[in-house]
């Protein structure tokens, strides 16, 4: 390497990251060379790189165009998602990356509709993701993302493959039993059943395992934060003060057993008339953006109540592929920048190893 080359990746390493706000580092580099005045370089980035690599590739230009030798930049930003830390005593999964669950307090908030919409959006960010249907007194899933069948057999004899729907990975007790057959088990019953779902699935590879968490916070739930090795949680609620108040315990519940909170969505934040366009806060204003600054976390998005996003999931083709250059649609894909820019943030896990797969923004 030249010393004009040494300079010039001595540079990269003190580049602020602009999505993260902090230095790329020696470890980003991947390649560099410089012939008559022209720079390629490739650098590595913790996170989906669709949409939020070009502010990547515009800050090492910024930072290299004024170097001496150094006419053109062209520079590539691949990503390099790794596992990040979960609770004390848990290793994660085989074929998983990282486990985000996506919780309520209470039920009939969104939740469901949300993180099926969050799965996608970090599918059009680039990453590999899949979403593990953990309601089991009402799964959802199935029929959000359009997908009916049971799961086949892996080949390895012990395992389930999961179902494809819109490019997600899929895993449900909706695919095992007939959608008009209630669930009457009790909760050990169903923790069992889930942990089977979760670790008897074959995922292939996954960046992000998305997972649709009961609402609540009794037995069952604790129970899956507990067994479950989950890096990170996202916090589903309306601004309605009585759904704030099962939110709050939520977060609680989480923090209890180390889970660390990436952020809130507001659901319904306000009413948009399908006629003429009216907007109206019904369920009231600014409620999850105070319960944020009293616990110190992050109001990560706020969705309307649109009856387009309650008609794209019940057909089975959410907003994020059904609309996805609606208003909502792009909700949906800043909350999935921010999170994995969140998790990106966290420390490494470094029992877990995974082959190189790289996406890149050229």
């Amino acid at each position: 390497m030249t010393l004009s080359e040494k300079t010039a990746e001595a540079t990269i390493h003190g580049v602020v990251d602009p999505n993260t706000g902090s230095p790329l580092g020696s470890k980003s580099v991947r390649s560099l060379s410089l012939v008559g005045g022209h720079l390629k370089v490739t650098v590595a980035v913790g996170y989906p790189v669709q949409t939020l690599g070009a502010a990547v590739k515009e800050a090492i230009a910024a930072a290299l165009l004024p170097l001496e030798g150094i006419a053109v930049v062209e520079a590539t930003v691949q990503a390099q998602i790794k596992p990040h830390k979960v609770q004390s005593g848990l290793t994660l999964l085989k074929g998983i990356r990282n486990v985000i669950a996506v919780a309520s307090g209470k039920g009939g908030v969104g939740k469901s509709t949300t993180a099926v919409n969050l799965a996608l959006a970090l599918q059009a960010e680039g990453a590999r993701v899949g979403i593990l249907d953990a309601d089991i007194y009402g799964p959802s899933q199935p029929m959000m993302l359009g997908v009916k069948g049971n799961p086949e057999t892996h080949e390895d004899g012990n395992s389930m493959k999961p179902l494809q729907g819109h490019g997600l990975q899929v895993m449900s007790v909706g695919f095992l039993i007939d959608p008009d057959q209630p669930m009457v088990w009790r909760g050990p019953m169903v923790t069992q059943a889930l942990e089977q779902l979760l670790r008897d699935t074959h995922w292939d590879d996954l960046d992000y395992l998305i997972v649709d968490m009961p609402p609540g916070t009794g037995d069952v739930q604790l129970t899956l934060a507990q067994k479950v090795p989950v890096t990170g949680a996202v916090i589903v609620t309306t601004p309605q003060d009585i759904a704030l108040l099962d939110a709050r315990k939520g977060f609680r519940m989480f923090e209890k057993v180390g889970i660390p909170i990436l952020g809130v969505v507001e659901n319904m934040s306000v009413h948009v008339c399908s006629h003429c366009g009216h907007e109206e806060p019904i369920f009231g204003e600014g409620g999850a953006a105070r319960m944020c600054a009293d616990f110190g976390t992050e109001l990560i998005g706020a969705l309307p109540l649109d009856i387009r996003i309650r008609q794209e999931a019940d057909s089975g083709c959410p907003t994020v592929v059904a609309d996805p250059d609606s208003a909502p649609a792009l909700t949906y894909r800043k909350i999935a920048q921010r999170v994995a820019i969140k998790l990106a943030q966290r420390g490494e896990n470094p029992s877990v190893k995974f082959p190189k797969i790289v996406v890149q923004n050229t």
